[in-house]
């Protein structure tokens, strides 16, 4: 067991290392200049050279990048060009909205996906089955960011029920959970279409299994066998699929942050990519990333919990 959490630790660290090296590169590959972005057209030669030389951009790249991670290791991912404000404080401000939409987004998922892919599992071949089928086809197929206008259009512009965009603030709870319903409900129904899919198959092979049988006939209610027997021993593909989902849905902030006009970590890498600020970019993406692997990360260790025969085999 030991062993198998050095292996997975170990390769954690060197998959973040790895994507540090991609971020960096990438980021310092692009065509444009960083100073002529700040400054302006109107720049003269003396003062773009005097920015690049306070941005550190006329140092070596492998200077440049161990310095960088260096400083990340201390919480200090240098001065947003664009902002003049530490990184770390932009990413502090808007931290809290993104963990909160995908959070709200990954519960909603949870509930939606359970619910019909368990319902499904119960009346396979019948007429909620093939709805349940359907439905999530047509959630796989929509894009996030059409279904997030559709929902703006119908209950924000139409019916007038909730905000269409912006964010009230968290000093009023109330205006800031409206704010927060129509994206989470654009990030769920789209995630949730994946995992009532999984969910069914997984269950369903599950429910073939002789101690199902066997509690059915104990006269047990199909209600507490499904509950109770089935989704615990189908819990291993679906919680592969949930750590892959909400790794998604940070990573999908983005889009709809901008759709829903939301002070988070997605409209700050847009703005910030729009703006060329290289500091800003290189710590948020690396962030994206690191989420991504801490969410794999976990769902390894989450197996063995799960599954002890797993043990035996890590």
């Amino acid at each position: 067991m030991w062993y198998f959490l050095f292996r997975r630790t170990a390769g954690f660290i060197l998959t973040l290392l790895a994507v540090s090296v991609v971020v960096f590169a990438v980021m310092n590959v692009l065509p444009g200049d960083p100073a002529l972005t700040i400054l302006g057209l109107d720049a003269t030669d003396d003062a773009l050279a005097a920015l690049r030389e306070q941005l550190g951009l006329n140092e070596p790249l492998l200077t440049r990048y161990f310095s960088w991670i260096w400083n990340a290791l201390q919480g200090d991912f240098g001065i947003s060009h664009s902002f003049r404000v530490p990184v770390s404080d932009l990413i502090g401000e808007r931290l809290g909205m993104t963990i909160a939409l995908a959070v709200a987004g990954m519960i909603a998922t949870l509930a939606i996906a359970l619910t019909l892919g368990i319902g499904a599992a119960a009346r396979h071949r019948k007429i909620g089955d093939w709805g349940v089928m359907f439905l999530s086809q047509l959630g796989i197929a929509v894009p996030a960011f059409w279904l997030s206008m559709l929902l703006v259009l119908l209950f924000a512009v139409k019916l007038r029920w909730l905000p269409p965009g912006g964010f009230a603030g968290w000093s009023d709870p109330v205006a800031a959970a409206r704010s927060l319903i129509l994206p989470t409900i654009a990030l769920a129904l789209v995630q949730s279409a994946v995992l009532a899919r999984v969910t069914r198959s997984s269950a369903l092979e599950v429910m073939r299994q002789d101690f199902v049988r066997t509690a059915r006939a104990s006269g047990l209610s199909r209600r507490r066998v499904l509950w109770r027997h089935v989704l615990p021993n189908a819990l291993v593909p679906i919680v592969t699929i949930v750590g892959m989902q909400f790794a998604a849905l940070v990573t999908g902030t983005i889009v709809i942050e901008n759709v829903f006009y939301l002070p988070g970590l997605g409209r700050l890498i847009f703005q910030s990519i729009s703006n060329r600020d290289l500091p800003t970019v290189q710590a948020l993406v690396m962030l994206f990333a690191a989420i991504v692997v801490t969410a794999n990360f976990v769902v390894d260790l989450l197996y063995v919990v799960i599954d002890p025969r797993l043990k035996a085999r890590a």
